[in-house]
């Protein structure tokens, strides 16, 4: 929760802040259902019990959100900052006993599961393509992962928490496909031995004017991590709806530097 409110209180703040630079600023709102592809857990990774939050529990799609706050600082020069939180409730009764996290969970009792996965991120993207009809741009992502997993019955409850930073590659591929209509490609990826990270959004987009861009489309979130203490590997759906507002002056590919 303080993790979640120190960034809130940043994102405000560099709003405010940026409203005065040289450029535009662009709110974002994101909001749709998702649903869980796969999402396999074993804790401790040796000893522990491989079960699925999807497949042995009864989970529904569930409401989400997401804000972003983006500022081009000059042409082909944008930082921006994510709150993308994500919290999954289930429940079920297993046919097996569960060993999570140090404690055992009797066979056919009822368990809640609760997973989260907040994301607080940092974006610095350079714009390599610059044009009236297409931009292409990649960068670099500083990612916060506020994770948990936790475990209730009536007689036993454990939860695993997981905070750390991940280095993740950005990448922007926007394009008009005549005065109204673009589409949107937009993601950040890392595949490492550690693991691997994938949210990727394909959509497409409608200019209301100058000000105002709705898409729709489809958000893919994956990944996980295998080491000593836990075993982890999700997949989400994103049936995703969005709005972007800019503010301030719009940016115009005649300012690109020769």
């Amino acid at each position: 929760m303080k993790t979640a409110s120190n960034f809130i209180a940043l994102f405000f703040l560099f709003s405010v802040r940026n409203f005065s630079l040289v450029g535009q600023t662009v709110f974002d709102m994101e909001s749709g259902l998702v649903t869980t592809g796969y999402n396999d857990v074993r804790i401790p990774s040796n000893g522990g019990t491989l079960f699925s939050l999807k497949d042995d529990f009864n989970v529904r799609s569930s409401f989400f959100y997401r804000l972003r706050l983006t500022q081009i600082i000059k042409p082909r020069h944008t930082l921006s900052l994510l709150y993308a939180p994500l919290e999954i409730k289930s429940m079920g009764s297993q046919s097996k006993a569960i060993f999570f996290n140090g404690v055992n969970f009797e066979a056919s009792t009822a368990i809640w599961s609760k997973y989260k996965f907040n994301s607080y991120r940092l974006t610095y993207r350079y714009d390599f393509i610059f044009k009236p009809q297409l931009l292409f741009g990649m960068g670099l992502t500083a990612k916060i992962r506020d994770a948990s997993i936790r475990l209730l019955s009536e007689n036993s409850s454990s939860e695993k928490t997981s905070l750390g930073f991940v280095p993740i590659i950005n990448f922007n591929l926007r394009g008009m496909i005549d005065e109204r209509f673009g589409f949107l490609l937009q993601g950040d990826a890392l595949l490492a031995p550690q693991g691997r990270a994938e949210d990727i959004h394909a959509a497409v987009t409608y200019q209301i004017d100058e000000s105002i861009r709705i898409r729709g489309g489809y958000r893919i979130l994956e990944g996980g991590a295998k080491n000593d203490k836990v075993y982890g590997f999700s997949l989400f759906h994103y049936a995703a709806f969005g709005v972007s507002y800019a503010f301030k002056k719009k940016l115009k590919v005649s300012d690109t530097p020769e």
